[in-house]
């Protein structure tokens, strides 16, 4: 039986009506079950403590269990294509930073997905960076650790960093530290900010440009790890015990901070990314996670509507894929 022009016009008509209407249907109950958040990297991290501190007045304020999922690998990649391998219906929320949605697909030639596969619908808040080095590393200032680093390498015993990952933005970190003071350094990547900082504690390696975390108050006052500066122009309050490395005489204009906010796909609809940005905008507002959060130094963001933080997930996009740009940064 031939089918007319007109007829398969309106049966399609009529399919995309009903997908429009269950998507619909869909949104207005949502949630109706359980929503996963999705944390790329393991227990212990600070990606898990911002976790942790925000799913509980997540879950009341979706009227639902938010459940924190920990998945480490390939700079975060592994977790943000499970997300991706998810429906597109809210249920799955991942907590990420440029470090694996912009940075990861530009360094590893693995992953098939890019930034615009994700859609940002409300920052957290910005973690400060800070300069570790093993506790045994016989140097106090970021000033003493250029000149030690400059003679290791002439010795043909170069200082060695970690990363979360390649084409993280530690990673990232370490090869633009190493271009401007001209001195060759050794990349050792990790899954995830907790081992790579066991490893710098054991003295394994060298030093670790990692996010600040207040246990590391403890672990320098202890001697298990050397706390060189904070990556902040001047000392912030929260961390006004180690210096900036603004004070610097070699590294003043090394600073830098990094963002962490919480993705959907894409084509997630509209309806559901609202009701997911009202949810998270309400949890900025608990005095109990911005408690939570400044503890652990981090600065808790300023909500901001869904167009803006659109824009700052496309500004951020563009400016880090200069800085990999600028750094001859490779897919392998």
């Amino acid at each position: 039986m031939r089918l007319s022009l007109t007829h398969l016009l309106r049966t399609c008509s009529t399919v995309v009506a009903s997908f429009a209407v269950a998507a619909s249907v869909a949104a207005q109950t949502f949630p109706n079950k359980p929503v996963s958040l999705m944390v790329p990297y393991p227990a212990g991290g600070l990606s898990d403590i911002i976790a942790r501190t925000v799913n509980q007045s997540l879950s009341k304020n979706l009227g639902q269990p938010v459940l924190v999922d920990n998945l480490g690998g390939a700079s975060g990649s592994v977790a943000a294509q499970k997300v991706l391998n998810a429906p597109s219906d809210g249920y799955t929320i991942f907590q990420g930073s440029p470090n694996e949605l912009i940075l990861a697909p530009l360094a590893i030639s693995a992953i098939k997905f890019k930034s615009e596969d994700f859609r940002l619908v409300q920052m957290i808040a910005t973690a400060q960076i800070a300069f570790l080095a093993r506790p045994d590393l016989p140097v106090n200032s970021v000033d003493e650790f250029v000149e030690y680093a400059r003679k290791a390498a002439k010795q043909g015993k170069p200082v060695t960093y970690a990363s979360v990952g390649p084409g993280s933005f530690y990673h990232l970190l370490g090869e633009h530290l190493s271009k401007v003071t001209d001195i060759p350094m050794i990349h050792v990547p990790y899954r995830g900010a907790a081992p790579a900082e066991q490893d710098v504690m054991a003295g394994q390696v060298d030093f670790f440009l990692a996010p600040y975390g207040k246990k590391y108050l403890d672990f320098q006052k202890s001697g298990k790890v050397k706390v060189l500066a904070m990556l902040n122009s001047t000392r912030l309050d929260g961390v006004k015990e180690f210096p900036a490395v603004g004070e610097s005489k070699t590294l003043k204009d090394f600073t830098f901070n990094i963002w962490t906010g919480y993705f959907v796909k894409k084509d997630t609809p509209d309806a559901v990314v609202n009701v997911l940005h009202k949810a998270i905008t309400e949890t900025l507002a608990d005095p109990t996670v911005h408690a939570g959060l400044e503890s652990n130094s981090l600065l808790t963001a300023q909500p901001a509507s869904l167009p803006v933080v659109s824009k700052v997930y496309a500004d951020g996009t563009a400016q880090f894929r200069a800085i990999a740009k600028s750094i001859n940064l490779q897919a392998q």
